[in-house]
């Protein structure tokens, strides 16, 4: 399915009925052939961004998956890069695609760092936690970031109402909240409850200083959460 090496339909729907967990080591080895891989383009675009707001020593890629955030650091610290993530299998596929980095397998929403970063970044995770669950995720961070340290976000746009893609996004929640009801251990993937706005709340609520930069692509912001010196 989405590509001749990507998962099939059978190895999605069994990856579907499994903890988040669990369906994530599954998919693992064939993530990178799925449109659930942060673009390129999104990369790129964030890497150019920050490449200006430097210098940066250490980073930390929070819910590093396969890797792909962790190229972004590679070019913009110097001093060592870190992935993050509960996934065993997306951690092997990480240490693949990054050798140099170092990983740790832990639960994001307990980060176990504390002041050992100056630029910590997520791609494509947010929609694997409950809006519940974000204040223990950003304070986590905050906590792992040195004084003056920065957060790095990028976030999609809700499409509008006219698109068809609201509709997906919509009926993939609404299908999502019905498996969670009914099978049990939940997986938790949402695409519907992260908004701009009120994930910036979070972060303020966290004790970062917050701004919003624009992406090349209009669809795409970037959270720029800044620690206070």
């Amino acid at each position: 399915m989405f590509s001749p090496r990507g998962p099939s339909l059978r190895e999605l729907c069994v990856q579907a009925l499994s903890s988040v967990e669990r369906g994530y080591d599954l998919l693992a080895p064939k993530f990178d052939h799925t449109p659930f891989r942060t673009p390129s383009s999104l990369l790129d675009a964030t890497a150019a961004h920050l490449s200006g707001l430097g210098p940066f020593g250490r980073g930390l890629d929070v819910c590093c998956g396969t890797g792909a955030g962790l190229s972004v650091l590679r070019g913009l610290c110097p001093e060592g890069i870190t992935g993050v993530d509960f996934s065993a299998g997306m951690l092997a596929q990480a240490g693949e695609a990054c050798p140099e980095a170092t990983l740790v397998r832990a639960d994001a929403r307990a980060l176990p760092f504390d002041g050992e970063f100056d630029l910590a970044v997520s791609f494509g995770a947010l929609g694997h936690f409950l809006p519940s669950e974000r204040p223990a995720l950003f304070a986590g961070v905050h906590r792992a970031l040195r004084p003056g340290g920065l957060f790095a976000l990028p976030l999609g746009s809700p499409p509008p109402i006219t698109s068809p893609w609201h509709w997906a996004t919509l009926g993939f929640d609404t299908a999502m909240r019905v498996r969670n009801a009914v099978i049990r251990p939940p997986f938790v993937m949402y695409y519907r409850t992260t908004p701009v706005a009120a994930v910036r709340h979070d972060l303020t609520a966290a004790g970062f200083t917050v701004s919003v930069a624009e992406l090349p692509d209009p669809r795409c912001s970037l959270l720029l959460a800044r620690k206070p010196s």
